[in-house]
């Protein structure tokens, strides 16, 4: 069986579970701990950073790159499109998820996280809504470092660019949608699978798919998740989810709570 090293929390690893969902694989998750989980996967696959795909001893890490291999050794339905012309937008697309739109998306998130670091979950207000708490609760101190969070996301100026840059992500991904079902067409590809994990954390989707809190169903960040000039790119992703993403705990072999690896 295909297994998936990961955080449960990290957009790039939900882009990957969706990629296996849209693929009808099933698949084990693995949680790699943060420290000696690490180590056990860099003496494995060379790498310390998730997501990495185990298949029959090979290792590979990656997203984009684990996309490309799906469809080599799984061609059935297939995440690319034959066309060139296709193919390269595809690409590109995807590209432009993984770093333009992960990049502000984590920015975002981790600002909203470090609202709320100096305190425990238990010390906040009581008026403090659950899905706040929760949220304080799903992004640990660690995750945050791994994910490549800098001290510079406290300061307001990368909070703010990286807020308006999202504002015209969503605008051109609601025009691009506008008149089509998907992204390049009438088929999901690569690229829709990208935009819809590396948009988790703007806002979480309204049914646990991701084995994280309750409480994130469905709440994203003020000023995007809730603004609706981006409903149609929001309601886009739920039917998106709805087709193709699996609930939580219906994988095979779905290994939902964070597991240690042990250092061979």
């Amino acid at each position: 069986m295909l297994k998936l090293y990961q955080f449960e929390a990290c957009p790039y690893c939900e882009k990957v579970r969706f990629l296996l969902d849209y693929k009808q694989l099933p698949y084990e998750k693995i949680e790699v701990m943060p420290g000696p989980g690490q180590l056990d996967l860099w003496q494995k696959s060379g790498q310390t950073q998730v997501p990495v795909l185990a298949d029959n001893g090979e290792f590979i890490p990656d997203s984009t790159a684990i996309a490309l291999y799906l469809d080599r050794a799984y061609p059935e339905r297939p995440l690319l499109p034959t066309d060139p012309h296709q193919r390269g937008l595809c690409l590109a697309l995807a590209d432009w998820a993984d770093t333009t739109l992960g990049a502000h998306s984590r920015t975002a998130a981790i600002s909203a996280w470090l609202q709320h670091s100096h305190v425990r979950t238990a010390a906040l207000p009581e008026t403090t809504p659950d899905w706040v708490k929760a949220l304080v609760g799903a992004f640990p101190g660690e995750l945050v470092s791994l994910l490549g969070a800098s001290v510079s996301a406290i300061h307001p100026d990368p909070v703010k660019t990286a807020h308006l840059a999202l504002q015209q992500a969503l605008e051109s991904l609601c025009l691009m949608l506008s008149q089509q079902a998907y992204l390049l067409g009438e088929q999901p590809t690569l690229a829709d699978c990208a935009v819809a994990g590396l948009t988790m954390t703007l806002k979480f989707p309204g049914y646990q798919y991701v084995d994280l809190p309750k409480d994130l169903c469905d709440r994203g960040l003020p000023g995007l998740a809730d603004d609706e000039n981006y409903q149609l790119f929001f309601d886009w992703r739920d039917r998106l989810y709805a087709d193709y993403r699996q609930l939580r705990g219906q994988n095979q072999g779905d290994a939902s709570t964070p597991m240690p690896i042990d250092i061979e």
